[in-house]
């Protein structure tokens, strides 16, 4: 009999732009892989999924290509989105399913209805029986441990790799939400902007994430770190390394940490007077990988003046609240 429970899984699932976490019922999250495929350009035939492809990102021969076929939480190259889906969902589960899964997936709460039809056709045709589409802050709320169901108002900040998502949930869904596609990446790409624009040096995706999780900070930290970044001199075309600074850092994350600050004060203007009441009381939760970067909390409480927390697990709020959700549901069903 627990074999069979086994094999009738529910799935929740974080379709991210940077990851792909996969949940289980009664497991947890499975599986957490980079939302990148490695393509041969010839045949078109799919190479390496998920991590194996995000070491190939900018170091691939001709002929094969390392994509990430969602940009800013939205498809955007369908058929790659539903094999990559496919395998994950086969790697979390197993082939030997009796079953399709029921799948609970997320997406940004500014998606249009086409995008949303986009993610669940992908779903059905990468192997679920039943397809539950669920905004991201409210399933954030969920991972976070935030009780959605009552009168009260809780604010949820979601800063994943595409977009940023600011939602106040109550009673079960968001009352005042806003989606920006000011994210993680966003970070990527003003650093390398930097490093071309100050050090006149070409770095790529991959190492400016490592720039963003090693040194990178949007409000001053205690001690000046420093890190040495290697890449392509623009001047000789010839690779050099140079040492970068976490102050230098923060003139370069200023711009989009901004706007996301921006975002968060237009929901708070937005918000009805008795939820900010509540909201004031309870402070604002970040989730998400983009929460990670060092001072995010702070700049936010700083300019907002309500205390600003980061989650337990900012990367798997989302994929644990989307999987929790489907426990609901399926507890509702079989009641």
């Amino acid at each position: 009999m627990a074999m069979f429970s086994l094999m009738t899984n529910d799935i929740g699932i974080d379709l991210g732009t940077a990851s792909i976490l996969v949940y289980i019922k009664g497991r947890g999250v499975v599986l957490r892989e980079p939302s990148v495929v490695a393509v041969d350009r010839d045949t078109k035939n799919v190479v390496a999924y998920g991590e194996d492809a995000r070491l190939m990102l900018g170091r691939t021969p001709g002929n094969l290509q390392a994509i990430r076929p969602l940009r800013q939480g939205v498809i955007s190259d369908y058929t790659l989105t539903e094999k990559m889906l496919k395998h994950f969902i086969d790697k979390a589960v197993g082939k030997k399913t009796l079953r399709k899964p029921r799948v609970a997936v997320c997406i940004p709460s500014g998606a249009t209805e086409v995008e949303k039809k986009a993610v669940e056709d992908a779903t059905y045709q990468a192997g679920a029986r039943d397809v539950t589409i669920i905004e991201e802050p409210v399933a954030a709320a969920i991972g976070a441990g935030i009780d959605i169901s009552k009168a009260c108002g809780s604010i949820v900040v979601d800063i994943g790799g595409g977009t940023s998502d600011i939602a106040v949930i109550s009673l079960g869904g968001p009352v005042v939400s806003e989606s920006v596609k000011v994210a993680g990446d966003d970070f990527d790409e003003a650093i390398i902007r930097f490093m071309r624009k100050k050090h006149n040096l070409l770095i790529g995706e991959r190492t400016a994430e490592d720039i963003k999780v090693g040194v990178g900070c949007v409000y001053k930290r205690p001690d000046n770190l420093a890190m040495d970044v290697r890449g392509r001199n623009l001047v000789t075309g010839l690779p050099k390394t140079v040492s970068v600074t976490s102050d230098e850092t923060l003139d370069a994350l200023m711009e989009p940490a901004t706007q996301i600050v921006n975002a968060v004060h237009n929901v708070l203007e937005r918000t009805p007077p008795e939820l900010a009441a509540d909201i004031y009381e309870r402070g604002i939760v970040l989730t998400g990988g983009g929460s990670l970067i060092y001072g995010l909390d702070q700049l936010i409480e700083e300019k907002t003046g309500i205390s600003t927390v980061v989650a337990e697990d900012p990367l798997s709020c989302v994929a644990i609240g989307t999987g929790r959700f489907i426990e609901i549901m399926s507890g509702a069903d079989e009641d």
